[in-house]
């Protein structure tokens, strides 16, 4: 068996530093018994992720309270009074009246038929056009009730919250009390999915004790169920790391309560992601030859598989897995491509040769792209492409299960997603090089970085919907912009009046006066700088999700060197939870660390 030091110490040799410090940083908040031993002990060699797990269970939602007898329904014009189940869905339609979700007719026609089925027959027969009815006076209710939340205190919305944490938010983990990430069941309501998303509107339902399955030790005190209810199932499944789990109704996916990204196991897993990635830089330029070799390769399988292999290293595809019983979104990756998905434009007047790409990514969100690639793929897509239909796979001779295998026997633990991991990580790099001046206050810094961050959301794809907030919160900073500007001109004429006064009266007052009025002027100027940078900042990332690279696929030692190297309180590019998950990087890496 292998000790947390010498697990610490191959991963990184000659860094020294105090396990119980890293144990205290990687559980702030907590309050954990024998701290250093948690770090020093002995891993499992069988599989086991731990001997001893207990928890409280789940946070069920809420039971559905009826509106207040003033606020009611319309159909048609005229007032109508919905059965419990029916008027309960129509509020998850009311809450969402002003987004634009309800004007898109997918989420409006998935919506009135789930919402149907929760009728009476009276109720069916009476309301069979969506268009008559009316949700406003649900609508003003509950945006009244958000209003009156906001204004709430911020004790006064901590009482409740902090009580459920210290119950449901921890758990016992082989003698350790480590942080549940979220101990909450999601309420019923209407799901939204990603980009044209064929499923949004539909009715996720109510999750109920007999849905839940429950997974502790054998030994420990087993969760409670809500009184009169029963668990579906009480597992004691020590190979893995959740705690609860159920299928959700919309996909059929299976959905978890697990630790904390801060806890013990979640570190680890982060850190070995990461150096995984760093194992694949040493080898990349083999793997990189190898791929343009087996364009060449007599056989056809080998060529496609080396084609798909240059796409995920080059545009940090995904690999696309087989699609679960009753998933009917029509998401592909790079191994089910169809021949659709590509369109090719071959060498005309000098120009590359170019790919372009158009096909529903993970989550409906559509991928476009249009890249000039080698003469060799090209050639080989040109290939792959004869006497095929365009609902015909492009990539006929491949399957996920292929790559991954190949993968495998080119590096330990390499999958696709190590090269997204990589290829964003690396960019990242590269561009916080290229993009940082030191010259550069902090705000343009930060921006550098947010530009950087964004050059990799962009490679992976990672696209959100505009803020429906967005233009306003624009006019509110354009606003501020004017106003500050204003307030330089004032500033500057003051500026000009007191040198011309001094001038005139050549005293230590005028003097003292010029040099006050000159670190006003700096002072806002400062300031006008700073908003104007918030402006392009926003402006520039209203359509990318930068958060997701930012988690999941960057190594977070080179934005925490970044920092340290530039001056840059990491609390700029790192919230409280994101500090507390990457706590390990913060106290590790030095200002010249290179993935």
């Amino acid at each position: 068996m292998t000790s947390w030091t010498y697990f610490f110490d191959q991963l990184f040799p000659g860094f020294k530093t105090s396990w119980l410090w890293v144990a205290q940083q990687l559980n702030i908040g907590w309050h954990c018994c024998d701290l250093d031993s948690r770090w020093e002990e002995e891993r499992y060699t069988d599989g086991s992720k731990w001997k001893f797990l207990e928890h409280k269970g789940p946070v069920f939602a809420p039971p559905y309270e009826p509106l207040p007898s003033n606020v009611k329904f319309y159909y048609d014009g005229k007032h109508m009074k919905l059965s419990p189940g029916a008027e309960e869905v129509a509020t998850f339609f009311a809450k969402m009246l002003d987004h634009e979700y309800t004007t898109k007719d997918i989420f409006r026609k998935n919506f009135f038929k789930d919402w149907r089925k929760e009728m009476t027959a009276e109720e069916k027969a009476k309301l069979t056009d969506l268009k008559k009815c009316d949700f406003s006076e649900m609508s003003d209710y509950f945006k009244a009730q958000s209003e009156a939340r906001k204004a709430m205190t911020k004790d006064e919305k901590l009482v409740k919250n902090e009580r459920l944490l210290q119950e449901y938010g921890f758990c016992i983990m082989d003698n350790h009390k480590e942080r549940i990430a979220n101990f909450r069941i999601e309420p019923p309501g209407l799901f939204r999915g990603r980009g044209d998303h064929p499923k949004m509107g539909m009715l996720k339902r109510r999750i109920r004790p007999q849905d839940i399955i429950i997974n502790c030790s054998k030994d420990s005190e087993h969760p409670k169920p809500p009184p009169g209810t029963k668990w579906k199932e009480v597992r004691h499944d020590n190979k893995v790391t959740w705690l609860v789990s159920w299928t959700e109704n919309i996909q059929g996916s299976i959905k978890y309560i697990m630790l904390n990204p801060s806890s013990r196991i979640k570190g680890e897993k982060d850190w070995q992601k990461y150096e995984t990635a760093r194992r694949l830089k040493k080898c990349v330029d083999r793997i990189r030859n190898q791929y343009r070799e087996d364009w060449k390769s007599k056989e056809m399988r080998i060529r496609q598989r080396a084609v798909a292999l240059y796409f995920i290293d080059k545009l940090a595809l995904r690999a696309g897995n087989e699609k679960e019983e009753g998933e009917t979104a029509d998401t592909v990756g790079c191994c089910s491509l169809r021949v659709e998905h590509i369109k090719l434009y071959p060498e005309n007047d000098g120009q590359e040769y170019v790919v372009e790409f158009d096909f529903l990514g993970k989550d409906s969100i559509r991928y476009y792209n249009k890249v000039p690639v080698e003469k060799r793929v090209f050639k080989n897509l040109q290939l792959f492409m004869e006497n095929k239909e365009p609902d015909d796979d492009l990539f006929d001779r491949l399957n996920t299960s292929v790559l991954n295998k190949h993968l495998q026997e080119l590096m330990d633990g390499l999958t696709a997603k190590v090269f997204r991991t990589y290829n964003a990580s690396i960019t990242l790099q590269q561009q916080l090089k290229e993009l940082t001046s030191g010259e550069d206050n902090v705000p343009a810094k930060i921006l550098s970085y947010n530009r950087a961050n964004r050059a990799v959301a962009i490679l992976c794809n990672h696209q959100r919907a505009p803020p429906k907030t967005f233009e306003k919160s624009m006019q509110n900073l354009q606003t501020k912009i004017d106003a500050k500007r204003g307030q330089l001109s004032d500033a500057k004429r003051d500026l000009k009046s007191a040198k011309a006064d001094a001038k005139i009266r050549r005293d230590e007052k005028s003097k003292k006066t010029v040099e006050t009025k000159k670190k006003a002027v700096q002072r806002i100027e400062e300031q006008l700088m700073k908003l104007e940078v918030q402006a392009t900042d926003r402006e520039e990332n209203k359509q990318i999700a930068l958060g997701t690279s930012k988690l999941n696929y960057l190594d977070p030692r080179i934005s925490v060197a970044w920092c340290k190297k530039w001056g840059i309180p990491v609390e700029k590019i790192y919230n409280k939870t994101q500090r507390e998950k990457f706590a390990w990087a913060i106290d590790m890496a030095e200002d010249d660390y290179e993935f």
